[in-house]
């Protein structure tokens, strides 16, 4: 008797020393189901399939507690090729194709068909020549199942990315025994007319049996594909909904969810009025991995503008393309004077300052002192904190010292002295360390990128404090960057949301959950209530 469930995970539990990642999530599958395993960023689902596949990371740090089936039979899957083996495959978000193989060769990579020839027979199987009549064949079926009429033998080097998707699954449909495919953001590359096709191919996919784990933000699609959810967060299950029982809307609040208090308690006040303070109009950067797609907005003078989403969704592109880090269009203003794009000394010159999302790769130099770090940009860009001597220039070391000090007590850095290297000091101290860098350019605009990432709550409380403290008290512009949306609501004055590369939304911090988790998933809240009250 057939098993109920093609796979079950139950009780799954992961650490990573003291981290606990994943704690006691349970994930039921039948033959035929598309489920969709629906989270924030870091709210567990990668680790759950790192789990599934054996992943080298799982069992290199101690494996997991609970346990793992298969048509109901307890397994150990030992590696990604093992969990081959047993029927599960995936579609991955960033191709595993071969460029300058053909689209054949490349759906049947490591599972060529061969013949026997002349030198076979007296050397044996490995001198086999490949059969391409009936590679092309298997290819040819492959592609007809997710409705690609290209021609099986073009290069894949030079296929627009959405025929390279579709390659992908084809690959995985060519595999014999396949029980089990689990679908990676599958459309987040894919036009909305691919992403439809996409939908209408998982359909027929799961109507021969075979199950699929679908792993989307895009909420719109989870309710168009699914049979069921579930939804992860905070490395915990948060729900588990048939498709008939739920909707956008609390898909989009149960993913969210309130996570207890904010990080810091900040005093509610008004949304400041008054100057705009930076005006960008139709920027386009073009950061590999977080492009941003004409995004438009103003930031109001002596404000905390948060700017959320999803890793991957444009956010962290836009203070690198204000800043000129990679290359951008559009326009920017700033204090009513247009910034000149294209150099980010002529950012910085014109009195913004920022603190990087990657501080031990951009934001500072770990083998040199924290009080060389703070001074660097000044020194660079602004040519202070030196002393001339006709022809010669040295540092001003009486000037780099007082500064020093004076940054460590304001911004209560824990280290023995403005000597110690950067690197030595913790992460949270190290990110303030970027700040003081920050503020030794007396930046009139500060642009603060990933603040608390890789840092302990204790550390990202000061640090976020210390933000809270330069807006307040000294009256500083700030926009912030983070993936930590709770962090947002706890300082930000209003929140901007992107989604694709594009603005969807800025709202209250006070939003509801369910309006920042349609805005996340790229949905207009606004918008969807209007559907809503017009199907009504």
């Amino acid at each position: 008797m057939a098993a109920e469930y093609i796979l079950e995970m139950r009780d799954i539990t992961k650490r990573y020393g003291e981290n606990t990642v994943l704690s006691g999530v349970s994930l039921k599958i039948r033959p035929g189901e598309i489920h969709a395993l629906l989270g924030e960023n870091g709210a567990g689902k990668s680790t759950l399939m790192n789990v599934l596949f054996g992943m080298p990371v799982i069992h290199a740090t101690g494996g997991f507690d609970g346990e793992v089936l298969v048509d109901g039979q307890a397994t150990h899957i030992a590696s990604p090729h093992d969990a081959m083996n047993k029927g599960i495959g995936m579609v991955h978000q960033e191709f595993m194709l071969l460029p300058g193989f053909s689209i054949t060769e490349n759906i049947k990579l490591n599972r060529e068909i061969t013949r026997p020839n002349f030198v076979s027979r007296m050397l044996g199987k490995s001198m086999e020549t490949l059969d391409m009549g009936a590679m092309s064949h298997d290819a040819r079926s492959a592609l007809d199942s997710v409705g690609m009429s290209i021609d099986e033998y073009t290069r894949v080097a030079g296929l627009p990315v959405g025929y390279m998707q579709f390659v992908e699954i084809a690959r995985e449909i060519d595999k014999s025994g396949v029980k089990l495919l689990v679908f990676d953001e599958p459309t987040a590359v894919l036009t909305e007319s691919e992403a439809t096709q996409l939908i209408s191919v998982m359909k027929e996919i799961a109507s021969k049996g075979i199950a699929i784990i679908f792993i989307t933000h895009r909420l719109d699609e989870v309710m168009a594909a699914a049979d069921s959810i579930t939804i992860l967060r905070d490395g915990k299950l948060a729900a588990t909904r048939a498709i008939a029982e739920t909707s956008i809307v609390d898909l989009a609040e149960l993913m969210i969810g309130r996570k207890g208090e904010g990080v810091v308690s900040v005093k509610s006040r008004p949304v400041p009025q008054g100057k705009t303070a930076m005006k960008v109009r139709d920027l386009v950067v073009d950061m590999p991995g977080e492009e941003v797609n004409g995004v438009s907005f103003d930031v109001v003078e002596g404000e905390i503008l948060g700017i959320g989403g999803l890793a991957g969704q444009g956010k962290i592109g836009i203070p690198n393309g204000v800043m000129s880090l990679y290359p951008v269009e559009g326009s920017v203003e700033l204090f009513g004077e247009p910034l000149k794009l294209g150099s980010a000394g002529d950012a910085l010159r014109s009195g913004i300052a920022m603190v990087s999302e990657d501080r031990k790769g951009v934001g500072l130099l770990l083998d040199q002192s924290i009080e060389d770090n703070i001074v660097f940009n000044a020194m660079q860009i602004k040519g202070e904190y030196l002393v001339k001597f006709g022809p010669f220039t040295n540092k001003n070391d009486r000037e780099i010292r007082a500064i020093a000090e004076k940054m460590i007590k304001d911004l209560d850095i824990r280290c023995f002295g403005p000597t110690q290297h950067a690197g030595t000091l913790s992460g949270g101290n190290q990110q303030k360390v970027c700040i003081a860098r920050a503020l030794a350019m007396n930046p009139k605009f500060l642009f603060v990128s990933e603040p608390t990432r890789g840092i302990d709550i204790g550390a990202k409380s000061l640090v976020l404090e210390t933000l809270v403290k330069l807006n307040r008290e000294h009256g500083m512009t700030i926009v912030m960057v983070s993936s930590e949306l709770q962090e947002l609501r706890s300082i930000c004055d209003r929140i901007a949301i992107v989604s694709e590369g594009k603005l969807i939304d800025i709202l209250a911090p006070n939003a509801s959950d369910a309006d920042f988790g349609l805005a996340m998933s790229g949905i207009k809240p606004s918008e969807h209530a209007q559907k809503g009250a017009d199907e009504a």
